[in-house]
């Protein structure tokens, strides 16, 4: 087959070629005109006029044919020089405007999907999840929604943004939107100890000193609870026993002991016991001794949040399961439910895991999350998580009441008086986004009221840009999850909600997907930048 060639390809060389055989040819056709003239015309002539005709003719003929082609080669050759004078500037010109072009195309939404499906598809390949669902929303509008792969792999079910599945320790900030409202209604107050709302907990003492907990530590996870390791309630003394013992005889000690253990292999991770409210969910962890003074350090606690659950229900007057889940269709989350095992829950998915060795794929245990509702026991969808996100989003960029005056005017919202309150005041969410403890020392990764906080820093001209966003993310037996809220600017603004929202589930243990949401949250920026200006 032959191949096909483009213009383009064809060398300055072979230009000149060209352009010399043409000019060869006309000098030919040249001599051969002066030949034909004289054989055919002239010939006749010299009979009747004794030669004289044919021989001032002849001449004329010849000059005139040799000058021809003398002219157009001539004339050819002159082209092909100031062609070759001009061809690399325009050549360069040419691919400069192109690279510019290239550089400055906007993608257009089915290819920044296209990109955004390789790097969630990397994601679950490279962890071998089974199955992968994503959702991405701009300015409070879904515009991806897919799953990928299966959610449930022996009846051959595959994953859709309908699956609903666990979205662990996103469970945090959903009831974080639960205390902030209380907490903005009057009904809680943040610096009181929790022993005035939960009077079961007992005080605790740190070197024998009394001190307090608050709800506003525990929401950021500085109140000194335990997470799901025990290892540091063993005295100093059998440790050093255990390390002097190994350092006599020679040898590792064989036995994995609890620090060793990575965080989804301790045993509170999958316990089976059902409790019946929050309250005695406490037993687990309310007598142990705190691992360091409330306020001072920060320590990651899904059990601090059990406790929050509790002041929750203190001050909402009803148990927690029935108002967080009352709150969740309020705000339109549908499909997100307590992971409980016996209700009928439609398009519910199987949780997976690997086998000791790390080569096989297996179910997952059973297990009962009824001791960690708040902090890791909901289940829900992509697309319930993006309405979150949104939700949350709008209550942060919604005008102030001091400021909705203002904004009138410019606001075709504003201007029918039809503009919704956000479920929280923005001071609120701002409070609740306001970084307060750095969890990541050489990052600009906060912690804030139930979120990570990405701060907006660029240290160098022209170098790393960190933009402002809020996360979460999620671990659980069988399932893995972020959700990530990028706003373009921390400022109030009319018709609002105007940024990013990403959210990852998948159905498998372990899997880190905070940098794939914050790949796929940049691409979609990019598209919506490009779209306002492209406008």
């Amino acid at each position: 087959m032959p191949q096909k060639i483009s213009v383009g390809s064809v060398s300055k060389v072979d230009k000149f070629k060209d352009k010399m055989v043409v000019g060869l040819r006309l000098i030919r056709c040249s001599k051969n005109c002066r030949g034909y003239v004289y054989r055919n015309i002239f010939s006749g002539a010299r009979q009747y006029n004794n030669g004289w005709p044919t021989n001032y003719f002849k001449k004329i003929a010849a000059n005139v044919c040799i000058a021809t082609g003398i002219g157009v080669s001539a004339l050819t050759l002159y082209t092909l020089t100031a062609e070759c004078k001009q061809s690399p500037q325009t050549e360069e010109k040419e691919s400069t405007a192109d690279a510019m072009k290239v550089q400055q195309k906007q993608l257009s939404l089915e290819e920044t999907i296209e990109r955004a499906r390789d790097i969630v598809q990397r994601a679950k390949d490279e962890t071998g999840s089974p199955g992968l669902v994503v959702g991405v929303s701009i300015n409070g509008k879904t515009v991806w929604a897919e799953g990928l792969g299966y959610a449930d792999i022996e009846n051959r079910i595959k994953m859709s943004p309908e699956t609903v599945l666990r979205i662990a320790s996103i469970s945090k900030p959903i009831t974080m939107a639960a205390v902030a409202k209380q907490w903005e209604l009057g009904k809680l107050d943040l610096d009181k100890p929790v022993q005035f709302y939960v009077p079961s907990f007992p005080e605790k003492e740190i070197n024998g000193v009394k001190v307090n907990i608050t709800t506003r530590q525990l929401v950021s996870h500085m109140g000194g609870i335990r997470h799901y390791r025990k290892d540091y309630m063993k005295k100093n003394k059998e440790t050093d026993e255990k390390a002097n013992a190994s350092k006599n005889t020679g040898q590792k000690t064989k036995n994995k002991v609890e620090e060793q253990l990575t965080e989804m292999e301790l045993d509170e991770y999958f316990i089976t016991k059902s409790f019946q409210s929050v309250t005695e969910s406490l037993s687990l962890f309310k007598d142990d001794p705190l691992v360091h003074s409330p306020g001072s350090e920060f320590l990651y606690s899904t059990h601090a949040w059990t406790l929050i659950s509790a002041v929750l229900e203190a001050v909402a007057k009803e148990p927690f399961e029935k108002h967080i889940i009352k709150m969740a269709k309020e705000l339109g989350m549908d499909h997100t439910y307590l992971d409980e095992n016996s209700p009928l829950i439609y398009h519910r998915g199987r949780h997976y895991m690997k086998n000791k060795s790390g080569k096989k794929l297996i179910n997952c245990p059973y297990v009962d999350l009824s001791y960690k509702w708040a902090g890791g026991g909901l289940l829900s969808t992509v697309t319930d998580l993006l309405q979150f996100g949104n939700v949350m989003l709008y209550s942060y960029q919604i005008p102030s009441s001091s400021s909705k005056q203002n904004s009138a005017k410019n606001s075709a919202v504003n201007q029918n008086n039809t503009v919704k309150p956000g479920f929280l005041k923005p001071e609120t969410v701002k409070s609740v986004w306001a970084p307060l403890y750095k969890y990541v020392k050489k990052d600009d990764f906060f912690y804030g009221m139930g979120w990570f906080v990405n701060e907006e820093n660029q240290k160098y001209g022209q170098g790393k840009q960190t933009k402002f966003c809020v996360s979460h993310t999620g671990n659980a037996v069988g399932g893995s999850s972020v959700l990530l809220i990028l706003p373009p600017s921390s400022k109030a603004m009319d018709n609002p909600p105007k940024g990013v929202v990403v959210a990852i589930i998948v159905n498998m243990i372990s899997v880190n997907l905070d940098p794939a949401a914050r790949d796929v949250a940049e691409l979609f920026e990019n598209y919506y930048l490009g779209q306002d200006e492209s406008a």
